[in-house]
């Protein structure tokens, strides 16, 4: 059946959007403003005026329309379940939010005296412990502004304690082949090459391998636990003796603490340093440009080159540390000012509502929602890796086989359902993955009406409906895409038609 055509486009309550430069009106502004006094265009030198400033003009309630529509294309979790593995998208508590308005937290500035900042460094002094509590670490470099700027602050400590240590010739990173992306990328940014670890077909770094490839030129290892897989590494004791046998130093992407926050303390693991996105653990919002947090714990080998600033109890007070202090020998610093004050703000709110008990409830309640979804889909699916699973599960596209439908296909086919896709074609070493994160956040009645959706999409698949994937999504203002055309030729700039 074909769908109904509108005479205006517009789709019920979606309306169809145009870009706001093509909805320019010329003359037709918000406000009046004077019109300016003459001035000498010599004074432009050869930056004449040659026409109208590229902006459009509109009425108040038409920009108010506008990106009101856009919003109402945006999908996010407080639209509804966002099971985009590896990410935690998880929900942001207004208690937090409100916190981070008060007036005395939101109306700072950075670059007041810090004798009338005290109740903000507080705030950082506080979360500071509550991260050292939390991980069994000594001590911790608050102002990385995101995961993967936390990678690179972790590797520059540990390349500055070989410096330090007259063994700068250690050049060599080992990554785990189901890394993120962003740490061997961290690596190269250090100055370091990368040399990769392979997995077992147990979904876990293949630790033979790994210590085959220690030497005396390696700086660190890269681990992430539980892994990009979704699963623990339950050698990782073994591992980090080795790695510390060869001299070199256990760096830990810390993108899934969220699973085990309150149930293990990373440093009886026997790991140096790693970030903490406090986005992903602490219910902080998400990145995407910003905000974002990365604090980087650090073990009492590496907590001497820690970065600056650092907040410390002085005589008179609270005091933000911006230069070298006795025994300390920081690399530098990472960022402008003290760091993301308000993700810090948020995430203290929330620690200090749930509590250590509670923190280590969410964790649980994280994994036992995984293994929800990974028990009630490994039927109509195929799990990649047998027993349970952490807090995310991951499937591959072999229950797909022979259908004519792939894994993007079927990912499209759950934007009509009114779902965000799980992560897609990652890890990269299961092939045609299916990633799926619920988080601790979502209810059972949530996660089994997902669970419907899947199956129901899962039996459409094999029972030959492969032209109706290929279409999809068609209930959504713009349909498939082009996504390689769009990646290699990609249009930044809007441009009128006599352009």
């Amino acid at each position: 059946m074909s769908e109904p055509m509108t005479i205006s486009g517009n789709r019920a309550l979606l309306i169809e959007e145009k870009l706001i430069f093509e909805l320019d009106n010329p003359g037709s502004v918000a406000i009046d403003l004077p019109e300016p006094a003459p001035f000498d265009l010599e004074r432009l030198g050869d930056a004449p005026r040659r026409g109208r400033v590229a902006l459009p003009d509109l009425s108040e309630p038409q920009v108010v329309r506008h990106y009101t529509r856009l919003s109402q294309k945006n999908y996010g979790i407080d639209s509804g379940f966002y099971p985009l593995g590896s990410c935690t998208m998880k929900h942001n508590p207004r208690l937090s939010e409100k916190v981070a308005r008060l007036p005395g937290l939101a109306d700072l500035h950075p670059l007041q005296p810090q004798k009338t900042v005290q109740g903000a460094l507080e705030v950082i002094d506080s979360l500071a412990h509550w991260l050292k509590e939390l991980t069994g670490m000594p001590a911790v470099a608050m102002s990385p502004a995101a995961g993967a700027h936390g990678e690179w602050c972790g590797l520059m400590a540990i390349r500055s304690a070989h410096e330090d240590k007259g063994e700068s010739h250690r050049r060599r990173v080992l990554v785990p082949e189901s890394a993120h992306g962003t740490n061997p990328a961290s690596a190269a940014m250090c100055g370091y090459s990368v040399d990769p670890i392979p997995a077992l077909e147990n979904g876990r770094v293949d630790v033979a391998a790994l210590k085959a490839k220690l030497g005396p030129d390696v700086a660190a290892l890269m681990l992430t636990n539980p892994n990009t897989c979704g699963l623990f590494e339950t050698e990782i004791i073994e591992i980090a003796a080795a790695v510390h046998g060869a001299g070199a130093y256990f760096y830990c992407d810390g993108a899934n603490f969220n699973a085990i926050v309150g149930r293990v303390k990373i440093a009886d693991l026997g790991i140096d340093t790693m970030h903490i996105n406090l986005h992903k653990t602490f219910a902080t919002p998400h990145g995407g440009g910003g905000p974002g947090a990365g604090p980087t714990v650090l073990s009492a080998a590496l907590a001497p080159y820690a970065p600056v600033p650092y907040v410390v109890h002085g005589a008179g007070g609270l005091e933000m540390v911006e230069g070298k202090r006795a025994g300390a020998k920081p690399f530098g610093r990472v960022k402008g000012f003290h760091g993301q004050f308000g993700v810090f703000i948020r995430a203290l709110a929330y620690i200090m509502s749930m509590g250590s008990d509670g923190l280590r409830q969410a964790s649980s309640d994280a994994v036992l929602n995984a293994n929800y979804l990974l028990a009630s889909l490994k039927d109509d699916l195929s799990a990649s890796f047998d027993g349970p699973c952490m807090h995310e599960a991951l499937f591959d596209d072999r229950f797909l086989k022979d259908t004519g439908v792939t894994t993007l296909d079927f990912a499209k086919a759950m934007i009509d359902e009114g779902y965000h896709p799980m992560t897609m074609y990652f890890p990269l070493v299961v092939h045609g993955a299916l990633l799926m994160e619920p988080t601790e956040t979502e209810s059972k009645d949530t996660l089994d009406q997902f669970i419907a959706v899947v199956r129901g999409l899962a039996a459409k698949a094999k029972a030959g409906a492969a032209e109706d994937f290929k279409a999809a999504p068609r209930l959504t203002p713009r349909r498939r895409l082009d996504e390689t055309l769009a990646a290699r030729s990609p249009v930044l700039r809007w441009k009128p038609a006599a352009e």
